[in-house]
C-alpha cells in the first residue's frame, strides 16, 4: 500500500470534455505560493495545444507554504508551512471532484518545515513527519490535524564540524522520505552530507536512528527517490538522491535487514553531475528535485539557463534496468526559472514544471520510449514572481488524479 500511494503521487487523469472537440481533455494540478496561498489548476489539451486557468486562492497552510503531500485514495491533500517566524501551521485540504480545495483541519508548526508526509499507524497516516531546515530537527505529530496539535517528538541533529561549503554549518535535514515498505524514514541532510536512517514504530509513530549514508564532501543531499531492479518485490533495490550543493546525483543500494528490529542500510554506487560531461554549473546554480519514471531519472537546475534568459534545465539519465546504474541522457528545457518543483503524469506523457522566481508552471510534453521532454504545451504565472535566490514566487506544483 505504501509503494501504491508513492506511484499515485505523480499520477493524472485524464477526464474527457463534455464541451469540446473528442481529442480534446482535462485535468488539474495543486501548486502552492509562498505568499501563503494554494491554488487550483485546470489544464485543457487538445492535440498538440494546451491551456492552464487558474483558480482563486485558498489559504490555512500559515505564510509560507512549501510542500505539497497528495493522497487521492482518500481524497485529501496536506500542506506544510516553511514559516521561518518561530512557528507555523501544516494543514490538510479536502480536494474535490474538480479539484477545488476545501481546508479540513489545521494545527500549529514549530515552524522552518521543508518537507513533510504522513507514516505509521494502522493505515500508514497515524502521524505526521515534518523536517525542520534551519533548526536542524525532525518533528513528529500524532494524526489528525487540529487546534490543539502539538508536536509529539522533536529530534535536534548535531555534526561534530562544519562541512566544506559555507552552506554547511549545521545540519540542514531538507526531505522525511519514507520507504515504500513503511518500516524505514530517510532524511537527506544537506548540512552534514548523510542520508540519516530511522525505524519507524509504526503503533507509536517512533522513530529511532539506525545509522545513516554518507554522501561525498559538499554534495548536500537534498531530496531522494526510489528504484526498483526486482520489479516483483515490494522493496525498492536502489536509492537516488540528487544533491543541491554539488549539483549532481547519487545511487545507493539498499540492503534491507534480515530480521525484525533490524535497520536499513545504504551503499553509494555512483555520483554523476547534474551537467553534461565537460561542462558544470555556474556559482549560483542549486540542483533542487528529483523524479523517476519508468528507466528515466530526472534532476532540475535552478539558475543555470542553458536554454536562455530565464530559462532553466532539467538533467535527465537513463537508468539501466537491471542493475539501476544511470547514465546521461541530456539536458532539457525547463521553460521555468528556478525550477524548485516538477512532477510527471500517470501517462509519463507531460511533465509540469514550478519555476520558482519565475512563478509560472509550465506543461512539457514527454516521450515515453525515449525518456526525452520536448516541446512546451503551455505555461501560465501564479500569483507573483519571487525574486532570485529568495524564499518567495511558487514553492509547489503536483498532478491532482
Amino acid at each position: 500500500m505504501y509503494r501504491a500511494s508513492l506511484s499515485l503521487l505523480a499520477a493524472l487523469s485524464f477526464v474527457p470534455s463534455s464541451t469540446s472537440a473528442p481529442t480534446a481533455s482535462s485535468a488539474t494540478l495543486l501548486a502552492a505560493h509562498y505568499t501563503g496561498k494554494l491554488y487550483t489548476l485546470t489544464f485543457t489539451s487538445s492535440g498538440s495545444s494546451g491551456s492552464l486557468a487558474v483558480s482563486q486562492p485558498v489559504t490555512g497552510c500559515g505564510s509560507t507554504p512549501a510542500w505539497l503531500q497528495l493522497y487521492p485514495e482518500d481524497k485529501t491533500l496536506y500542506c506544510f508551512d516553511e514559516s521561518w517566524m518561530g512557528s507555523g501551521s501544516n494543514a490538510a485540504y479536502t480536494v474535490g471532484s474538480d479539484g477545488k480545495l476545501t481546508l479540513k483541519a489545521s494545527g500549529k508548526s514549530t515552524g522552518n518545515s521543508v518537507h513533510g508526509l504522513l507514516y505509521g499507524g494502522s493505515d500508514g497516516k497515524g502521524f505526521a513527519a515534518t523536517v525542520e531546515y534551519s533548526p536542524s530537527t525532525l518533528t513528529t505529530y500524532k494524526m489528525p490535524f487540529s487546534s490543539s496539535t502539538k508536536a509529539l517528538t522533536t529530534e535536534k541533529f548535531t555534526m561534530s564540524q562544519k562541512g566544506p561549503n559555507s552552506r554547511q554549518d549545521v545540519p540542514h535535514p531538507h526531505e522525511a522520505l519514507l520507504d515504500p515498505t513503511g518500516k524505514f524514514m530517510l532524511v537527506p541532510d544537506l548540512g552534514a552530507d548523510l542520508i540519516r536512517i530511522f525505524s519507524i514504530d509504526a503503533n507509536s509513530g517512533k522513530l529511532t536512528s539506525c545509522g545513516s549514508g554518507k554522501t561525498d564532501p559538499g554534495d548536500g543531499p537534498r531530496h531522494g527517490q526510489f528504484f526498483w531492479t526486482n520489479k516483483n518485490s515490494a522493496r525498492p533495490q536502489i536509492l537516488y538522491t540528487v544533491n543541491e550543493l554539488g549539483n549532481s546525483v547519487s545511487s545507493w543500494t539498499i540492503t534491507y535487514p534480515s530480521a525484525s528490529g533490524g535497520c536499513l542500510s545504504l551503499s553509494k554506487l555512483q555520483t554523476l553531475s547534474t551537467y553534461a560531461p565537460g561542462t558544470k554549473g555556474g556559482p549560483t546554480t542549486k540542483a533542487a528535485e528529483l523524479r523517476a519514471f519508468g528507466n528515466f531519472l530526472y534532476a532540475a537546475n535552478r539558475a543555470d539557463q542553458t536554454f536562455g534568459s530565464q530559462k532553466d534545465s532539467i538533467a535527465t539519465y537513463t537508468i539501466d534496468a537491471a542493475t539501476g546504474s544511470i547514465a546521461w541522457l541530456e539536458a532539457a528545457n525547463s521553460y521555468s526559472y528556478y525550477p524548485r518543483t516538477f512532477q510527471i503524469n500517470k501517462a509519463g506523457t507531460l511533465v509540469a514544471v514550478g519555476g520558482q522566481t519565475s512563478s509560472n508552471v509550465a506543461i512539457i510534453n514527454r516521450d515515453p520510449t525515449t525518456g526525452r521532454l520536448g516541446s512546451l504545451v503551455t505555461s501560465v504565472v501564479v500569483a507573483t514572481p519571487g525574486r532570485a535566490g529568495e524564499e518567495d514566487g511558487l514553492a509547489a506544483v503536483i498532478w491532482n488524479e
